[in-house]
């Protein structure tokens, strides 16, 4: 268990929680993309069977597995053809933003629930193991969806950031964005797989997560110690 813990970026007891909580977060977050797509006016991904909350249409296997190990993974990409769009510029920018705020949305759904369960003591006559069943999994819920919904502002291809950045901008610096975009991506993979690259770039960035989650409890009156 030792040696495979060594590869594995979160605890091994805890394995069970992530990939459910993954499972739940990929799920949402495409089927947020091509829902909007649809109701927008582009069919491509209903027409791929993406407009389901069924995990197994959405998950990428490779992508799921590097979060485990690295820390950092991807669902499989919705298509979305924007020129089927009435409004293909504004509709974009939406069906790029949803991905991302429906993790927040998940991570406010879990806030909720630790809130029901301190004001309720609905688990105060629980085991210590479904106590702490309970609150690993919330935490987790939590935690990732706020690291995702971050994550996936970040301004860089093929994340959601990048998309809206790209819907924003005037034709002319449209056209410079997709020419270098293929830069974008390798930019990308640099930052996530080099160490000192990744201490100044995306540590810092991820370390919003923090006053966002303590944020997220403050609605709900509550105070947590994010560590």
């Amino acid at each position: 268990m030792d040696f495979l813990q060594r590869f594995l970026w979160y605890p091994l007891e805890h394995l069970p929680f992530i990939v459910i909580v993954l499972a739940l977060a990929f799920t949402v977050h495409e089927f947020a993309h091509a829902w909007s797509a649809y109701k927008f006016g582009d069919s491509t991904a209903r027409d791929q069977g993406r407009v389901t909350l069924n995990p197994m249409a959405h998950l990428d296997p490779i992508g799921t597995l590097l979060i485990l190990i690295a820390g950092f993974g991807w669902a499989k990409p919705v298509p979305v053809i924007r020129s089927r769009f009435r409004y293909p510029r504004l509709m974009g920018i939406v069906v790029s933003a949803v991905g991302p705020l429906s993790n927040l949305l998940l991570a406010v759904i879990g806030v909720a629930l630790y809130a029901l369960f301190a004001y309720t003591g609905w688990l105060s006559g629980a085991s210590i193991g479904v106590t702490e069943a309970v609150r690993v999994f919330l935490n987790y819920l939590i935690s990732l969806n706020v690291l995702l919904f971050i994550f996936n502002l970040i301004p860089l291809p093929p994340l959601d950031g990048y998309r809206i950045i790209e819907d924003l901008s005037p034709p002319r610096a449209r056209e410079k964005l997709d020419r270098y975009a293929q830069w974008g991506v390798i930019i990308f993979l640099l930052i996530v797989f080099i160490p000192p690259l990744r201490a100044v770039t995306l540590t810092p960035l991820f370390g919003l997560s923090k006053p966002i989650i303590t944020g997220l409890f403050s609605l709900f009156g509550l105070s947590v110690q994010v560590h």
